[in-house]
């Protein structure tokens, strides 16, 4: 982000996505929530498109940075460790990222109409598809292309399910048995020591 201010157009917009949907984001309603002068919010980002892209920016530097801050699992940790680690950002999505979550949904249906905003949802789902394949690679993954796509597809589909499908919100033991029996499926022998 460039600007605390754009930060701030962009943290709103998040919320009001969360709180509203995609019919309740518009320059007006981010000027009002987030206390700007009329106008501000415009500035910022001219068009719809551009505020959508400027959110979905902030969106995916926000969830970069918890992803790479929970799941960054040391050199040499055990799979139980790597296991937690992922469930512990599992569930933060899940409670206290959870506004993040459901903006990140309104964002995913819109770029399938906006072909602009899909070629950026589209890089930075990359991104994480990257970052999971890394860390399967560290681990040990005999295939972290795979494996990594399949962790990503694997945490979305729990996050959906337990967000706005007819799922319940698993408990962090829950989640952490779920990921470990993924990792499980995939990384070879016995936990590392």
């Amino acid at each position: 982000m460039t600007s605390p201010r754009a930060r701030l157009v962009a943290d709103t917009a998040i919320a009001l996505l969360a709180e509203r949907g995609m019919r309740g984001l518009t320059h007006r309603a981010v000027d009002e929530a987030a206390g700007l002068p009329p106008g501000s919010a415009s500035n910022i980002a001219r068009t719809r498109a551009a505020l959508l892209e400027l959110t979905l920016a902030r969106l995916t530097e926000v969830e970069r940075d918890r992803f790479t801050g929970a799941a960054a699992a040391p050199a040499g940790a055990s799979r139980e460790a790597l296991a937690g680690g992922l469930a512990d950002v599992l569930h933060l999505q899940l409670t206290a990222g959870r506004a993040h979550t459901l903006a990140r949904y309104e964002l995913a249906l819109e770029a399938t109409r906006r072909p602009e905003l899909r070629v950026i949802y589209d890089a930075a789902g990359r991104g994480f598809r990257d970052a999971a394949r890394a860390l399967l690679a560290a681990a040990g993954s005999p295939d972290p292309d795979a494996h990594g796509q399949g962790l990503v597809a694997f945490a979305e589909g729990l996050m959906f399910d337990a967000i706005a499908g007819a799922g319940a919100e698993p408990s962090p033991g829950r989640l952490r048995a779920l990921v470990a029996a993924y990792l499980a499926g995939v990384l070879p022998g016995e936990p590392r020591r």
